[in-house]
């Protein structure tokens, strides 16, 4: 992978998702399906797509007449602070945002199938490249963007998001494979159905992926009687970015609801959401996150870590953070009085680890109580050395206390930690810490590190220092199929091979009548190479070739609604 300043700045643990662009794999029937993609929506989207649409089109270098270069791109992205990397598919939705939140895109390096030219509910390059691309150059949006990767990564999921997140990948799996037996994408269709059933209360993941859809995904901006597109999901479909302006898709001004309106990947979106501008889609995250765990914090936070059952990070008044996967909060009257993490744990201040309290130290987790200590008349974290002194805080001497919710502490103090200038750990050894009779921490458990802090400010999703934490996303074990082309397939591809050679001149010998021959010969159903071979005669109209191509193209459209839109907006491009 070609690297530049944006890439470096990338962690370990998202580079392990990025995969080199397998370029030399697409086709040369990938490459005239880019083409007609890319000249439609050109030309439809001129009309309908925000301004800066184009304009970015321009500003990325990305080429109209076959699929680009990832690291070609780079160079052209990095003018305006962002990047692209590759990725096999679907990936998980946290490290998505999260790679949004460093200025870069990733890209699921497949292409749609032809069956699926108009819209495809698995992530490829056209969809990636030419839908999210070109927007990014606007630097109101590109800005909206990164707040929300940065935001969004830290949402808690349930523990039921990633199990629907391993649905969705195998299904675009085998929905992205031209050979893919009927019977399976039927079946992996239901098990979404089945997890959607049973999917609970939606996690915060789930209602920012709800906002993501409806803006960065499929939204629309301006009036809301005649908006424009600038959702990538829309740019990149020429079937949906036509049906999503006629009137039966209803248009909603965008607000928070939108969180409450779920989505459906296989389907036309029945409803959009129209925002005035794209300061508007800033002003609504910012409301979101003022309802998130991250800006919270407190018992509710903290039930949302545990409900994630994954490794997140409730951080202390004192600015303490304490990352791992918590299984146990204790409360009273609506306040947390005590939390506890199971496993591997580390302490952090300001995102870095705390030397001496990594995930070896608290391998078995960590726990400690929250709240006001009885005698100090200022929060805990703000109390001094004189005011340790006079609750009795002295090195090697046993002291016991109470804090204002009832819960008691006795052991022998060690030592005090600050940062800051905030006090944010004392520890004990020979300690005992109870809570309304029952023993929350036993004396021979060894040390106790006590975290200080009169509440729970934040809690979110992942470690407070991945790199420390080790954090690290799974490489998905099912993989994106490397397609075998049958060699019926591939006679097909020498023909497209033969037409594409004699528009761009590098073969003026093409016979095209042998190409057409052997085109409506063995591959009856191929309408798109037909197409090109007709658009290089068009100024030959009266030639019996062109005659009976356009004859037949004229049939083909008749056979389905879907045939006849591709084939007459494909008719337009060659006219214009």
């Amino acid at each position: 992978m070609e690297m530049n300043e944006i890439l470096e700045r990338l962690p370990k643990h998202l580079l392990s998702l990025v995969i080199d662009q397998p370029y030399n794999s697409y086709t040369v029937q990938d490459h005239a399906l880019w083409r007609y993609v890319m000249r439609q929506n050109v030309r439809y989207l001129s009309k309908v797509a925000h301004g800066s649409y184009l304009d970015g089109l321009r500003k990325t270098g990305i080429s109209l007449d076959r699929i680009p270069m990832m690291y070609g791109m780079n160079r052209i992205l990095r003018e305006i602070g962002w990047a692209a990397v590759a990725v096999d598919g679907f990936i998980p939705p946290s490290a998505f945002m999260e790679f949004q939140a460093y200025n870069v895109l990733v890209i699921a390096a497949d292409i749609r199938p032809i069956d699926q030219i108009g819209y495809t509910s698995a992530p490829d390059i056209i969809h990636e490249a030419a839908g999210h691309a070109p927007i990014i150059a606007d630097p109101v949006y590109a800005g909206y963007l990164r707040r929300f990767g940065e935001i969004g990564c830290k949402a808690f999921p349930s523990g039921n998001d990633y199990r629907m997140y391993e649905a969705i990948r195998h299904l675009s799996i085998l929905k992205a494979d031209p050979y893919s037996n009927a019977q399976m994408i039927e079946e992996a269709e239901k098990a979404i159905e089945l997890l959607g059933k049973n999917l609970g209360e939606p996690s915060e993941l789930a209602q920012i992926r709800n906002l993501h859809w409806w803006t960065v995904e499929y939204g629309l901006i301006g009036e809301l009687s005649n908006p424009q597109i600038y959702g990538a999901g829309l740019l990149s479909s020429i079937a949906e970015s036509y049906y999503c302006m006629q009137p039966k898709v209803k248009k909603i001004p965008y607000s928070l609801d939108a969180v409450n309106y779920s989505f459906d990947i296989t389907e036309p979106q029945p409803q959009l959401f129209v925002t005035p501008d794209f300061e508007t889609l800033n002003s609504v995250l910012d409301e979101f996150t003022r309802t998130m765990a991250l800006s919270k914090g407190g018992v509710d936070g903290i039930r949302k870590a545990i409900r994630s059952e994954n490794t997140g990070t409730s951080v202390y008044s004192s600015g303490l953070q304490v990352s791992g996967t918590f299984t146990d909060v204790i409360e009273k009257n609506g306040e947390p009085v005590y939390i506890r993490t199971t496993g591997l744990t580390n302490l952090n201040f300001s995102g870095k680890e705390i030397p001496g309290h990594d995930k070896q130290y608290h391998r078995h987790g960590f726990s400690s109580p929250v709240g006001w200590i009885m005698g100090l008349t200022a929060p805990p974290e703000d109390a001094t050395d004189d005011d340790l002194s006079r609750l009795g805080f002295s090195a090697g001497k046993s002291v016991e206390f109470e804090f204002e919710s009832g819960l008691k502490v006795r052991g022998i103090f060690q030592r005090a930690l600050r940062k800051e200038g905030k006090l944010i750990l004392l520890s004990f050894s020979e300690c005992e810490v109870t809570f309304e009779g029952t023993t929350l921490y036993q004396l021979e458990w060894g040390p106790f590190d006590m975290a200080v802090g009169s509440s729970i400010v934040s809690c979110f999703s992942g470690p407070a220092d991945p790199v420390a934490f080790g954090l690290n996303y799974p490489v998905p074990s099912e993989k994106t199929h490397k397609i075998e082309h049958t060699e019926k397939a591939i006679k097909l591809f020498s023909l497209y091979q033969k037409v594409r050679d004699l528009r761009e001149q590098t073969d003026t010998s093409v016979d095209l009548s042998g190409v057409w021959e052997a085109l409506n010969k063995d591959h009856p159903g191929d309408w798109l190479c037909a197409l090109e071979i007709l658009e290089l005669l068009k100024d030959r109209k009266e030639d019996p070739l062109y005659k009976e191509i356009n004859d037949f193209l004229q049939k083909r459209s008749a056979e389905s609604e879907i045939f006849r839109k591709l084939i007459e907006d494909g008719l337009v491009l060659i006219e214009d």
